[in-house]
């Protein structure tokens, strides 16, 4: 039995539909809506009794999360996140190693690595760990913590950091993206030279399945991208062309951009839009001998179809 946190999210139902009802129990605060699975309700904190949740599992893959928000304005964020994806991600762990649970599977960030690389000098998964806000510092002290446990207890734990994770029913930012590249404006984004690694939803999903049962994965940190990095003038392009229209992209200098962003006070977002985060893959696919099944293009094409 698989014991599945953040089931209802986006990663988290797209995993559920792949792995099948009927080998996953449920962990989460609501049922998902018509969900006639196995289902045991929880609140992911650092005093939760998940004893009853944890019976017959083997084993837990955990999504949930108090997620990354932009310009988070609580009083102490770090306290919050570090009670969530800190405290009650290692108290889930630890109850779990002593419900019998083999293996503990834990989606991280690469946000514990940083925010962003050098053009051309990616992050390993070995680098020493250099978060920059807290839901970096809450997700990596996360890893910490579990793999003491692993160390104490014998239960077998996997790391997986992704980058932005996208696919059919995604939200947020790049749902935003998408909405721009339909609506295909003439923007001043044809020529910026950056590059960033993301990870399409099936390839993320695929990596977790693999690393249920595979032998090397035991205690190791596996970081996951699509293995071909693209620039913002490339991603709006392929988003543009996947949404059925012809890219209008003007090639204004990434300096002036950058230079008029920040008159302007919009420093932040020129940074997002000019700034690279690479990802080298190279120790997951020779540990795993995996490789994403799922092509850049495939996986963007994917993002428009009709639920």
């Amino acid at each position: 039995m698989i014991a599945l946190t953040g089931g209802s999210g986006f990663l988290g139902t797209t995993l559920l539909r792949a792995l099948g009802k009927d080998r996953v129990r449920i962990l989460g605060r609501s049922k998902l809506n018509n969900y006639e699975g196995n289902f045991a309700q929880i609140e992911l904190n650092s005093s939760a009794d998940y004893t009853q949740a944890l019976k017959g599992v083997d084993v837990v893959i955990h999504l949930a999360a108090r997620a990354h928000i932009m310009n988070d304005i609580a009083e102490d964020p770090l306290a919050i996140y570090r009670e969530t994806n800190t405290a009650g991600t290692l108290n889930l762990a630890r109850q779990a190693s002593k419900s019998g649970v083999k293996r503990f599977i834990f989606i991280s960030s690469i946000k514990v690595n940083g925010e962003s690389t050098h053009l051309g000098s990616p992050f390993k998964n070995d680098d020493l760990a250099a978060p920059e806000d807290p839901y970096g510092v809450s997700k990596m002290e996360a890893e910490y913590g579990l793999l003491q446990l692993a160390k104490s207890t014998g239960m077998e734990i996997v790391i997986i950091r992704p980058p932005l994770v996208y696919g059919l029913g995604v939200k947020a930012n790049f749902a935003s993206l998408m909405k721009l590249a339909s609506k295909n404006l003439p923007l001043p984004l044809g020529a910026i030279k950056n590059k960033r690694s993301l990870v399409a939803i099936d390839n993320l999903v695929d990596l977790i399945i693999t690393c249920i049962d595979h032998p090397n994965a035991v205690n190791q940190t596996f970081l996951v991208c699509d293995d071909h990095d693209v620039s913002t003038t490339e991603l709006l392009s392929e988003l543009t062309l996947a949404s059925g229209k012809m890219p209008r992209l003007i090639p204004v200098p990434m300096k002036l951009i950058k230079v008029v962003a920040a008159l302007l006070g919009r420093k932040a977002i020129s940074d997002r839009l000019c700034g690279s985060l690479q990802i080298d893959i190279t120790h997951t696919k020779d540990t795993l001998g995996w490789k994403p099944p799922v092509s850049f293009e495939h996986g963007i094409s994917r993002c428009f179809e009709k639920v």
